[in-house]
């Protein structure tokens, strides 16, 4: 160790440089390939959804299909399938792929993962209004968390598995490595270190190579459109970047409110798929273009398509229909319903401007709003804006998203949270802001620090022969228990020293003492000890009331300090 930075030999390194290599590169090949297959998938029946629309005159209905219903419905069967199939309770995304990217031990479940990622695959597939990458990026995590769990690999931390996954899935997903590599480490692991890079960055690029080579490199969105000056627009980006703050919180809250109104009905999740499917499909007949992800609708808008009053009806219906869906159980994501959200109000605000005789620079509010309403409600504004520089490859709508997407982000960030993810955490009691350090507190027990060092003796115990075993032991306190090991209280030496030598130990006792449960966790602990005064603390058995052991300050403060360590090797090495 030299200045706190550890040194490897010239061995040593070639062999942490090859698993980081052969690490990054498995796992961008396997993530590109599934988000391939996926993409690829959805399309196919998303295509042949709408020939089936097309093709069967008979289900058409005042100009619009049941068809789009029919295929819903059978997507609803389907996902009550995989959740008994996989046994799973609540979907997984990528609120699960960030937790378990804070903790030490891994917490993302695999099989919950895929099934998970298949449910999703279903729901857009039948024409559910949802997204596919937030599905992806967990999908990518969980790849990443098996490899790691195959091969035991012990060299990189089990957090840059998850960010290998989650760069190789946004950057097939978007054709774009540079915002594959900087999501990873801003939305999901929130830390730097070379370390980390290294390996992501390898995955990042290895995936969108692998895909373009295999499947080909056409951009999911495309605007064929350059940007004048945006000196004039910049009033107008800042205001309209808080007005897309309030309507990435609008979506939020909606998302939440409606899984709420679904938990209040008490119907199965197969009533309740049933019924978003119902009536999103029955919506659909008259505006088919609320189904799927909308990247086909968002590119419309880049381009200019859609008139005053349909881009604010798409706006809302989508609103509506994406938190229908996802609330009542028709799972996927959110990041490409907000996208579109966003460009559809981009793209009313600045259709409006321009019936109101105002100058503005064509396709840079749905721009905006597109990058806006995203980065609020995924928690991530660089890799959005990244995202829009990469596929525009223009520096102008890069500035004009940045400047929307900071300010809308900041809005939401006070008012509502970091991001949708971070509050459904926060609502399983999981609170994101208070760092790795803490949830590892969290999940350790005191367990590992009760020490069985005490003095304990019986109620019938004489006070001069406490004070004896005190003594002998050089400690300042000991434990009353029965024969049972029932804890009775606690007993101090310099209370038993004026004490009659003959009395009994019971009237001396301190038997409202502070305790620790053995359940507790060493973040509970810290709590505890921060009130205390004394030499150590009981731990006891809250279910039978049996004395197990003790605690100190000192070992709970050293548990602390080889926590810290940890996550900071972790988080700089």
């Amino acid at each position: 160790m030299k200045h706190g930075i550890k040194h490897y030999s010239f061995g040593q390194a070639s062999r942490f440089v090859l698993v980081t290599l052969v690490t990054g590169t498995g796992i961008g090949l396997s993530v590109s390939l599934v988000a391939s297959l996926f993409v690829a998938g959805l399309r196919f029946l998303t295509d042949h959804r709408q020939s089936m629309s097309e093709r069967f005159s008979i289900s058409q209905f005042d100009g619009g299909s049941l068809v789009p219903m029919l295929w819903l419905i059978g997507a609803a069967f389907l996902l009550w399938g995989v959740r008994h199939w996989f046994g799973i309770v609540r979907w997984h995304g990528p609120a699960d792929s960030i937790f378990g990217a804070h903790r030490l031990d891994n917490a993302i479940d695999v099989k919950a993962g895929i099934g998970s990622n298949i449910g999703a695959f279903i729901a857009m597939g039948g024409g559910a209004s949802v997204g596919q990458y937030g599905p992806l990026v967990h999908f990518g995590a969980t790849i990443g968390t098996y490899i790691r769990q195959a091969f035991g690999n012990k060299t990189i931390g089990t957090d840059v598995f998850i960010g290998c996954g989650v760069a190789a899935a946004i950057a097939a997903g978007f054709h774009a490595p540079i915002a594959g590599i900087v999501f990873a480490h801003e939305a999901v692991l929130r830390h730097f270190s070379f370390r980390a890079l290294t390996p992501i960055a390898i995955s990042s690029i290895t995936s969108v190579w692998f895909g373009t080579a295999i499947f080909g490199g056409e951009p999911i969105f495309v605007l064929d459109a350059a940007a004048t000056d945006l000196l004039p627009m910049v009033p107008v980006l800042l205001a309209s970047g808080l007005l897309f703050g309030i309507i990435a919180m609008l979506f939020m809250l909606a998302l939440f409110k409606s899984a709420a109104i679904a938990a209040k009905t008490g119907f199965p999740p197969l009533a309740l798929a049933l019924i978003a499917a119902v009536i999103c499909g029955f919506v659909a007949i008259f505006v088919p273009e609320i189904l799927g992800s909308g990247v086909t609708e968002i590119n419309i808008i880049f381009n200019g398509g859609y008139v005053l009053g349909f881009l604010f009806l798409l706006f809302v219906l989508k609103l509506l229909a994406t938190s229908l869906c996802i609330g009542f159980g028709l799972f996927g994501g959110v990041f490409s319903p907000a996208a579109m959200i966003g460009a559809a109000a981009g793209g009313f605000i600045g259709k409006l401007m321009g019936t109101l005789g105002f100058v503005t620079v064509p396709h840079l509010l749905p721009i905006a709003g597109f990058a806006a309403v995203t980065a609020a409600v995924v928690g991530a504004p660089i890799s959005v804006v990244l995202v829009v520089f990469e596929l525009t490859q223009s520096y102008e709508f890069a500035v004009a998203a940045m400047l929307a997407a900071v300010i809308a982000t900041f809005f939401t960030s006070l008012v509502f949270g970091h991001s949708f993810f971070d509050e459904q955490l926060l609502r399983r009691g999981i609170d994101m802001s208070r760092g790795r350090g803490d949830f590892e507190l969290q999940s350790q027990s005191i367990s590992h620090v009760v020490s069985d060092d005490f003095v304990a003796l019986p109620p019938d115990t004489k006070t001069k022969d406490a004070i004896d075993r005190l003594v002998k032991a050089k400690m300042s306190e000991g434990y009353c228990i029965d024969a049972n090991y029932q804890f009775i209280g606690k007993y101090a030496l310099h209370e038993l020293l004026s004490a009659p030598r003959q009395s009994g130990l019971v009237p001396y006792l301190i038997v409202d003492p502070v305790v620790l449960d053995h359940g507790a966790s060493i973040l509970q602990a810290m709590e505890v000890a921060s009130n205390f005064v004394g030499e150590t603390i009981p731990v006891i058995q809250q279910e039978n009331g049996r004395m197990v052991g003790v605690v100190s300050e000192a070992d709970i403060f050293s548990a602390y300090l080889a926590t810290q360590s940890r996550v900071h090797a972790l988080e700089h090495g």
